[in-house]
């Protein structure tokens, strides 16, 4: 009777992937939810006075468009791990989060560029 084990380096190593995976999971959540409980904020800085209800959709609308990328963006970074492999893709995506969250913090508001 053959039975195969995974050695204890393979399983700690695989330990180590699922939980960077995990993270990588944790902080793309964290930027959504970061942006849904700051929308208010967004709405009263980056569109144009007036009508807070617009300003409220139109957040939403970036939201949305947002939300519904994400699988052409699971897409284009699945190629690119296929090709490069996967710690590379992980990088590329939590590196593209954080540059989008930084450019939401930095960019001027709506009274400063217009919309």
């Amino acid at each position: 009777m053959s039975q195969s084990r995974i050695s204890v380096p393979a399983r700690s190593h695989v330990t180590a992937n699922v939980v960077r995976g995990c993270l990588g999971n944790l902080i793309e959540w964290y930027d959504w939810f970061a942006y849904a409980t700051f929308s208010i904020y967004f709405a009263a800085a980056f569109f144009p006075e007036g009508n807070q209800t617009a300003q409220l959709l139109s957040t939403a609308v970036v939201f949305a468009v947002g939300f519904l990328m994400r699988p052409l963006g699971g897409w284009l970074l699945g190629a690119y791990a296929d090709k490069y492999g996967r710690r590379r893709a992980l990088t590329l995506s939590v590196t593209l989060m954080s540059v989008g969250s930084l450019t939401i913090a930095l960019a001027p508001g709506h009274q400063t560029i217009g919309l």
